[in-house]
């Protein structure tokens, strides 16, 4: 089983450095071998070879069974003049391996709810999951362009969708909505936007598949209200891109730290093992200001290798002892400094790694 690495900028080579350490103990405990690469994507890549993607980078990833990215970006490559940038590396990685649904769980730590700014009885007993469309809307849209107007400068995006994205969007979603309490929100301003109307009018057609899930269309305003006003009231929520983006930032905050939060990005094609060849990343950026400080959280990367291990790999064992694992980290009292409040043990980034390792090897299979 291959997998790919791809550090990326900032504390990415930090976290992910962590998770790999994770993933190489996990094939060790439970008996399946795992082959790593490594390749330089987004501003590193931008200094060496002034390509935020290159080619050798991409076909890596396409010969890899899983990618573990870590982050991409900072101020150095944020001049807005500049025609390339280091996200277009992740864009066209979404792109060229075809992951149209990007899935984000949001699932507050019992022992975390005093880390989160909302009261903790608001967040007793969340558990949602965002799916995201990842390759269609705004982001991907075409013109995209600044040009010079009759009142001076101005810049043109275009959001667009047609119903096959749309719908296999939906059907991702509403398949992952059987698996769990069998309830799916939809979000769009088909009020305003015509893109979103048809979204709506598609997502009504898809719902006749799954007459078992109960469904609802919410708009993208109102969500981001009902999400820290009762968000114990949803359960899978599918979202175009743009729209995604934003409420799974904001959806960070019932968890407490973007540090906590994975996600994975997946296709229709499959890996070497018939399983989907996915993308997994946690949903923090680069955070440039902790870099190589040994501050960073790695517990996103951790828990975005147990979501590679259970959707690319098939090792469901594997993934969910790195789950129990991080929870135990947490209940032990273990706090990067994103999440420490007065009397939490704080440590670094290598050391709460490192605890994880230790965790994960208490429970071994054989024990």
């Amino acid at each position: 089983m291959r997998v790919l690495v791809l550090p990326g900028d900032g504390i990415g080579p930090e976290v992910t450095a962590q998770a790999q350490r994770v993933l190489e103990r996990c094939g060790e405990l439970f008996g399946f071998a795992l082959e790593f690469e490594t390749a330089t994507v987004g501003g590193a890549a931008i200094d060496e070879q002034g390509n935020p993607l290159p080619g050798a980078a991409l076909k890596a990833a396409k010969r890899s069974d899983a990618v573990l990215l870590g982050a991409v970006g900072g101020p150095k490559w944020d001049d807005p003049r500049a025609s390339v940038r280091p996200e277009q590396a992740l864009l066209g990685l979404r792109k060229e391996l075809g992951l149209f649904a990007n899935i984000r769980p949001v699932r507050p730590y019992p022992e975390l709810l005093d880390a989160a700014p909302l009261k903790p009885e608001l967040l007793q007993g969340v558990d949602l999951v965002v799916v995201r469309e990842l390759t269609g809307g705004i982001y991907f849209g075409q013109p995209s362009e600044r040009r010079l107007g009759r009142n001076g400068r101005e810049a043109l995006d275009t959001m667009i969708y047609n119903e096959h994205e749309i719908a296999r969007l939906m059907r991702t979603a509403f398949r992952l909505a059987r698996q769990r309490r069998r309830r799916l929100t939809s979000v769009d301003k088909a009020n305003v936007l015509s893109s979103s109307r048809l979204w709506r009018e598609v997502a009504h057609e898809i719902r006749q598949e799954f007459p078992d899930v109960a469904y609802e269309d919410v708009l993208v305003d109102a969500m981001a209200m009902h999400l820290l006003r009762r968000p114990r009231d949803f359960d899978v929520i599918a979202t175009e891109n743009l729209f995604g983006d934003i409420l799974t930032d904001e959806a960070s905050v019932l968890a407490g730290s973007m540090g906590l939060l994975p996600s994975a990005s997946l296709g229709e094609e499959k890996n070497r093992m018939g399983l989907p060849r996915g993308l997994y990343e946690p949903i923090h950026g680069s955070a440039p200001d902790i870099a190589g400080q040994d501050k960073a959280n790695p517990l996103a990367a951790i828990l975005s290798a147990a979501m590679l291990l259970r959707h690319s790999l098939g090792q469901e064992n594997a993934a969910h002892a790195i789950e129990s694992a991080v929870a135990g980290v947490l209940a032990q009292g273990l706090r990067t400094s994103d999440i420490a409040r007065p009397g939490c043990a704080v440590v670094g980034c290598e050391a709460m790694g490192s605890a994880v390792v230790r965790a994960l090897e208490a429970m071994r299979p054989e024990a």
